[in-house]
């Protein structure tokens, strides 16, 4: 009996020893299947440091292309906000949208080695969006997927690609946006309908009565919808820019709906923008500007018309190195961008280094990104005026339409009824829109008529002209710095040293 039992626990023993080395060899066989995975996507998915995502074709009608852009612009600010790496600016990528080269060449172009790329397609109150990401070196293939949504949850929708891309190429994303959670307000349907149409229109750059109409719309539908209220703002900063309205009510205008927007969203990159900018320009209240810049770039440091406006702010600051290098990031991150090579060479020819601004304006030249807008036209205009070629100056000028500038070129040029002309011209103009004060001083300042030109810089100071904004820097008032009444300007504008 003893014997029995000693060979039933010794077969006990056995048992479990077998047991314990199956244990084993399956927890080790596991292990190597999940070094193999890893190994094996570490393989397929390389590390990427920089993602373009290319505009999504409209796989619908043509009414359908503002949804497909939107859907595009909002991927991309997305992956902008989460990841840890650069992602190209929205208008570098829709410049590539009618493009036949290939992934590996437009990665080089653009300095990226992921892209992204698809196609949308509404069939009634259903969306289909296809994304696939791609290597840029190779031009291989490394993740597709298909998601197939109610148009309702559209925005949402861009919001889950974009998490499931930067969790793809296993790039850093921050704390708050791990989860990939739902945002807690869910914007009415007709409203993102009304938004993405908007945003359509500002993009354009040239149709911001018919955007500002879309947002508005929008608002009405859904009044906690903080990006239309953003895309309003930034379409009364655009006209205050341009001068199409006063800027007393453009930057104002501006100014009440990017505070909504930031209230409504306080990481709305977009909101924060556009609250500096018409703060800048209404209230010239540069510490509380400088502070919603930063908001900005924290909230999306992929932004690069966010780095852009920043650095325009430096600028008139007199902060140029910090400018230039906020003005080289954007560029950068937008290196397809007729307004990135603008706000480069701007930043070069405040800082007074023109050749420098000249070899920037070659480099977009290059790119042919001179002829769609006049915006480098004024910035080369400048820069000849400076240099004492009148001439050129003259036929730039006329191509950027500015005639303030033209008028200061012609006084110092010794052409003075046709400087006179301008002035007359440019008060034409203010009697009309209520712009142009400060572009009348500065012929003014180039005739060398030091009273008239203090005379329309304190109307402008009255009318809350931006052009003021550009008092530290502006060689054009270089003649009237000396004088005790421009410091004391420029102390009430807040850019006194």
């Amino acid at each position: 009996m003893p014997i029995a039992n000693a060979e039933r626990q010794e077969a006990t023993s056995q048992i479990l020893r077998y047991g314990l080395l199956l244990l084993c060899v399956a927890a080790a066989f596991a292990l190597a299947l999940k070094v193999l995975h890893w190994h094996s996507r570490s393989q397929s998915i390389p590390q990427i440091h920089a993602i373009v995502v290319l505009p999504l074709r409209n796989a619908g009608g043509d009414r359908d292309q503002y949804l497909a852009d939107g859907i595009t612009e909002k991927l991309i600010s997305d992956l902008g906000r989460i990841s840890a790496v650069p992602v190209i600016s929205r208008t570098s990528a829709m410049s590539l949208r009618q493009t036949n080269r290939s992934i590996p060449e437009i990665a080089r172009q653009l300095g990226v080695d992921g892209v992204v790329d698809g196609f949308v397609l509404r069939d009634g109150n259903q969306i289909r969006i296809n994304a696939q990401l791609s290597d840029g070196n190779t031009g291989r293939q490394l993740w597709k997927r298909e998601y197939f949504r109610s148009v309702s949850s559209t925005l949402q929708l861009a919001s889950d690609i974009a998490h499931d891309i930067a969790a793809q190429i296993r790039i850093g994303v921050k704390a708050r946006e791990q989860t990939g959670s739902a945002p807690a307000h869910q914007p009415d349907a007709e409203a993102q309908d009304l938004y993405l149409q908007g945003k359509y229109f500002l993009n354009r750059g040239d149709d911001y009565l018919e955007s500002i109409d879309y947002f508005q719309k929008a608002i009405e539908k859904d009044p906690s919808f903080a990006p239309a209220y953003a895309g309003l703002a930034a379409d009364y900063n655009g006209l205050g820019r341009g001068g199409s309205l006063p800027y007393t009510e453009a930057y104002s205008k501006a100014k009440i709906a990017a505070k909504k927007a930031t209230e409504l969203d306080k990481d709305s990159a977009e909101g924060h923008a556009a609250l500096a900018e018409a703060l800048v320009s209404l209230d010239w209240d540069w510490r509380a500007a400088g502070d919603e810049f930063h908001r900005a770039l924290e909230a999306n440091p992929s932004s690069a018309s966010a780095h852009l406006v920043y650095a325009r702010y430096l600028t008139k600051l007199g902060r140029s190195q910090e400018a230039i290098s906020e003005a080289e990031t954007g560029r950068k991150l937008d290196p397809l961008s007729l307004l990135a090579y603008h706000e480069v060479a701007y930043c070069y020819y405040a800082d007074r280094r023109y050749e420098r601004a000249l070899e920037t304006i070659r480099e977009a030249a290059e790119l042919n990104l001179m002829s769609p807008s006049n915006v480098l036209h004024w910035v080369l205009g400048a820069i000849y005026v400076e240099k004492g070629n009148y001439q050129k100056a003259f036929g730039e000028f006329r191509v950027a339409r500015d005639w303030g500038h033209i008028g200061n070129a012609y006084a110092r040029a010794g052409q003075i009824e046709e400087a006179n002309q301008m002035i007359a011209r440019l008060k034409a103009h203010v009697k009309e829109r209520g712009t142009g004060t400060y572009e009348i001083a500065l012929v003014y300042a180039g005739l060398g008529n030091k009273d008239e030109a203090f005379v329309w810089l304190e109307k402008a100071y009255q009318v809350r002209d931006k052009g003021l904004t550009f008092l530290k820097i502006d060689p054009c008032v270089d003649p009237l710095r000396s004088d005790p009444r421009f410091q004391n300007l420029l102390r009430r504008v807040g850019l006194a040293d």
